[in-house]
């Protein structure tokens, strides 16, 4: 498996990708903590640093980039200082931002996380959420007739901010499908029935439970039954299933079930681990290698970002050298 995972590599690098989803400005405020306010029973953090990163959908496609790869995004963002501020960022990250559409009456998602001696103490969001207007709905209908020949698979990145309504979903796999392209999916559990005839769904262990309205899963089999009704449900080629300390779980269509243990090292921060995963997944399936070898080498770039405090991506060195590691000391 060594040799097959290490030949993908160079493999990944050549191919081009459409995101389509939420993107969000991640900001994160760094500090340290050693009193408690005299206001409030809570920490006072003193800071030392802030610094700014994509997230969501922009993340998936800054995963994209740090690959090697090509990576075209379509998302929406506010006419504001945020706005300016992603896409400069989607510069520096070499990302492809011609079709990013701008919505004057929404402001740029924009999230802070506040950060003490690598724990995270508080999150603020501020964010509109809601369909978007029909002009808007328009032009990213139109972008995406626009991008897909350029592209060899397409990921949608649902965080439930209203890009991945019905109408637009239906013209993404309805165009994948007539150039015989991968759609995947990093589902949110609001919109989880409706993305049918997929290539791949990436979602957590909590997310398919809820999206299913499931029960007591624990076991493998549990996983296992899950994700089998949830490929029933959305005639969906395959589902990967991440489960943290357990590693993932795929299944096909064939019903054919790989259990695939975690390959993390240390786990700092879990923040954007699903946009590594459904990144690289992707790739490596425009590549067109199999369900099993693409959802290892995913599982070895899960490893590596979960060991990052914050916001992180990866490099192709770096998952070269995992993989060789974990393969000299098994």
């Amino acid at each position: 498996m060594q040799d097959k995972l290490l030949s993908m590599i160079p493999k990944l690098k050549k191919q081009s990708i459409l995101v389509v989803g939420d993107t969000m400005v991640d900001k994160f405020i760094w500090g340290k903590v050693s009193r408690i306010s005299p206001e409030a029973p809570v920490p006072v953090v003193e800071v030392s640093s802030d610094t700014e990163t994509l997230g969501g959908a922009g993340n998936v496609a800054s995963n994209i980039t740090s690959l090697g790869a090509t990576a075209y995004l379509i998302t929406v963002m506010g006419d504001d200082i945020n706005g300016v501020n992603m896409k400069n960022m989607l510069k520096e990250k070499n990302i492809n931002h011609d079709f990013v559409v701008v919505d004057k009456n929404r402001p740029t998602t924009i999230k802070t996380r506040i950060i003490a001696s690598h724990q995270q103490v508080v999150r603020v969001d501020r964010e509109v959420k809601g369909t978007f207007s029909p002009l808007t709905e328009k032009n990213i209908i139109k972008n995406i007739e626009t991008v897909i020949p350029k592209v060899g698979a397409i990921i949608i990145s649902d965080y439930a901010k209203g890009i991945v309504v019905p109408k637009v979903l239906k013209k993404i796999i309805a165009l994948a499908k007539k150039r015989n392209i991968p759609v995947t999916v990093d589902p949110k559990v609001e919109n989880f029935k409706q993305y049918k005839h997929i290539t791949c769904m990436t979602p957590n262990a909590k997310e398919a439970t809820e999206g299913m309205n499931a029960k007591n899963i624990n076991t493998d089999e549990d996983i296992a039954l899950l994700g089998k009704k949830i490929i029933k449900l959305l005639n969906s080629e395959s589902i990967l299933i991440t489960r943290g300390e357990k590693g993932m779980t795929l299944i096909e269509k064939n019903n054919k079930i790989t259990h695939i243990p975690t390959r993390a090292k240390e786990v700092y921060d879990v923040t954007g681990a699903g946009d590594t995963v459904i990144a690289t997944m992707t790739l490596a399936l425009s590549a067109k290698f199999n369900f099993v070898a693409s959802a290892e080498i995913a599982n070895f770039a899960a490893g590596l970002v979960v060991a990052k405090v914050g916001t992180a991506t990866i490099t192709t060195k770096e998952l070269e050298e995992t993989i060789k590691d974990f393969y000299r000391k098994k």
